[in-house]
C-alpha cells in the first residue's frame, strides 16, 4: 500500500475524497515575499511557514495517522510595516492590500471546509498578517453557517507564539530583543541555517544595534528609520543548532494543541 503524502498537492483526487471522509486537517502556511537583508532569500516567511507546517502536520500524524496534510502556502502577505518588517519601500518586498489577503483567505478556507474538510489550520510565518487571516475565517465560517455546534472549525496562528521563554533565554543569551524586530534576526536566520543552509549567506550577513523606532506611524515612511540592512537586528549569533532548537520546539508543541484542541487522539 503507497504511504499517503503530507502535501495535499501530491493527492489525486480520488485520495483527497477519501481523506476528506474521515477526521482531516488541512495546515495552510501563509508568507510572505519579502526581503530579509542580504542574507536570507525573499520567500523566507513562505519557507519557514511550509516548514513548520509540514513538522506539525507530521507530529499529528503520529498520534492520528493520515489526519493532516499540508496544503500549497501562501507565498504573498500584508505589507510590510517599517516597524517589523522594514517596511514596504525596500526593494524585493512586494506585497497584498487588506482586501486581497482577506478575500484569498476566505475563498481558501471556504473552499476546503465547503468540500468536507473537517478542520483548516492557518499557520502563519508573516508578523503582518495575522488580523487580515482572522477576518477572512470569520467571512468563510459566516459564509457557510459553520457553528460551534457543527464539528467543522478553523484555527490561526503563528509559529514564533511556540517558542517558550527558556528557549528565548538559550536562543538569545544576552537578551530577546522582541518579537516586533525579529525580521531577519537571529530567530529566521537559524531556523534558515538548520532547514535550508543552501540559501543563506552568511558571509553576507551585517552586525548592527537593534533599529530603533518611534512608538507611532508614520506614512509616507521616513525610509532613514530603517536600517540598511533591511533587518530590524542583527542575526550575530545564529546558528542551526538553536534553529533545531526552535524548531523542534514550536511544531511539537503546535501538534499538540493542535491535536488536543481538535480531539485528534491523546496529545
Amino acid at each position: 500500500m503507497t504511504e499517503q503524502p503530507i502535501d495535499l498537492a501530491l493527492f489525486d483526487a480520488v485520495a483527497y475524497r477519501e481523506w476528506t471522509e474521515g477526521t482531516s486537517v488541512v495546515l495552510i502556511p501563509v508568507g510572505a515575499f519579502e526581503q530579509h537583508g542580504p542574507h536570507m532569500p525573499l520567500g523566507t516567511d513562505a519557507i519557514l511557514s511550509t516548514a513548520m507546517a509540514r513538522g506539525t502536520a507530521e507530529r499529528i500524524n503520529r498520534v492520528a495517522p493520515g489526519a493532516a496534510a499540508v496544503a500549497q502556502p501562501f507565498t504573498h502577505g500584508y505589507k510590510s510595516q517599517q516597524k517589523s518588517g522594514g517596511g514596504d519601500h525596500l526593494p524585493g518586498t512586494i506585497s497584498l492590500d487588506a482586501s486581497t489577503l482577506i478575500a484569498q483567505t476566505r475563498d481558501i478556507a471556504r473552499g476546503f471546509l465547503q468540500q468536507g474538510v473537517s478542520h483548516v489550520v492557518f499557520v502563519n510565518g508573516h508578523y503582518e498578517n495575522y488580523q487580515f487571516l482572522y477576518e477572512g475565517i470569520d467571512l468563510a465560517l459566516r459564509d457557510l453557517g459553520i457553528s460551534e455546534e457543527g464539528g467543522q472549525s478553523a484555527m490561526l496562528l503563528s509559529y514564533w507564539d511556540f517558542v517558550t521563554e527558556d528557549t528565548l533565554r538559550a536562543v538569545y543569551p544576552d537578551g530577546f530583543p522582541g518579537w516586533d524586530i525579529e525580521h531577519g534576526g537571529v530567530l529566521e536566520t537559524s531556523l534558515m541555517l538548520h532547514l535550508h543552509p543552501e540559501h543563506v549567506r552568511m558571509e553576507r550577513a551585517v552586525s548592527h544595534p537593534p533599529a530603533e523606532l518611534p512608538r507611532f506611524d508614520r506614512l509616507p515612511v521616513i525610509a532613514s528609520r530603517t536600517p540598511e540592512t533591511g533587518c530590524l537586528s542583527a542575526p550575530d549569533g545564529s546558528s542551526a543548532e538553536k534553529g533545531e532548537l526552535l524548531f523542534a520546539q514550536a511544531a511539537g508543541l503546535m501538534a499538540e494543541d493542535i491535536a488536543a484542541e481538535l480531539r485528534l487522539a491523546s496529545a
